[in-house]
């Protein structure tokens, strides 16, 4: 095998200059509308430290998940809120909550990813592939992130559908936007980005090993099939998504118009809206964290069932 550098940057240069390309990524973002406010510190404390502590490779996976979504976003946007305006309880700015619900766990695990080859050492964790240490949590964090990114590829995309979606524990046809629905262009948009972010993430990967000077496939690429595990695990990411959103996540209705909605005020009618189903205090945030949740634990029992 071939040698490795084993000089690396201290790691308070790595969180500098990630603090600053995260900060400028998530001020482009409030300016083009795609984060609010409160999402600007948020998308810079997950950002920093996906990459500052992770590394470049995971880094650049979170941008990819974030900038892959914007994009998807503003395809259409007109039909998009048309569709949703009434349903949805925010806008098309990522929150706070909302960003940490799609990539709070994803950050977790590139902080114990990064922490714990820190601790046991570069070059003794790709000495000894056969080690969980590392793998698990990197895993994790392709099963999170690409959960995250098949959920939200899967609603832009859905949102679009010619036929209206069905929701997943009746199949009966509901209103595009509703949680818990279901539409083939939708889950195989879910398909897709769990697959691209798997992709995206094990070719990072690969690169790394090239510019270290390991060979081709190096041990890093050839002991975690990332792509696979991101893809399976995302996808059965994001249908736990639409199942708890069909199930768990409290949907509302008008009792002036009958719209269903997630609005605990229906803004259009200014009216407060009476309890559907679901419990209490769940909303799409709370489906979005549980899933990313199940996709990064499906990730990890494949990287360590698969080995």
């Amino acid at each position: 095998m071939g040698k490795r550098r084993t000089s690396q940057r201290p790691w308070w240069r790595q969180l500098i200059l990630w603090l600053l390309v995260s900060s400028g990524i998530s001020l482009l973002a409030r300016r083009r509308g795609a984060l609010s406010r409160s999402g600007v510190p948020a998308a810079i404390a997950t950002g920093t430290l996906t990459a500052g502590i992770g590394g470049w490779e995971l880094g650049l996976s979170l941008i990819f998940f974030f900038v892959s979504s914007t994009l998807l976003s503003r395809f259409r946007p007109q039909k998009k809120v048309h569709a949703t305006a009434e349903k949805l309880a925010k806008g098309s700015a990522r929150d706070m909550l909302q960003v940490l619900a799609n990539g709070g766990v994803a950050t977790w695990c590139a902080l114990r990813y990064g922490l714990r080859r820190r601790s046991s050492g570069a070059l003794d964790s790709l000495a000894h592939p056969e080690s969980d240490s590392p793998d698990l949590w990197l895993a994790a964090f392709g099963g999170a992130l690409a959960t995250a990114t098949a959920d939200t590829w899967a609603t832009e995309v859905g949102m679009l559908a010619s036929r209206p979606p069905r929701l997943l524990t009746t199949g009966r046809p509901v209103a595009p936007g509703t949680s818990g629905a279901l539409s083939w262009p939708g889950t195989l948009a879910a398909a897709a980005g769990a697959l691209s972010s798997g992709i995206v993430l094990q070719g990072l990967f690969a690169l790394g090993d090239f510019l270290s000077g390991l060979p081709r496939g190096g041990v890093r690429g050839r002991s975690l099939p990332l792509a696979f595990l991101a893809c399976s695990s995302g996808l059965a990411g994001s249908l736990i998504d639409s199942f708890l959103g069909a199930t768990l996540q409290t949907v509302y209705c008008c009792p002036r118009c009958g719209q269903e909605t997630e609005q605990p005020l229906h803004q259009s009618c200014q009216t407060v809206t009476r309890r559907l189903r679901g419990l209490p205090g769940v909303n799409n945030d709370t489906v979005n964290f549980l899933a990313t949740l199940s996709g990064g634990l499906i990730a990890s029992l494949l990287a360590r069932y698969t080995r």
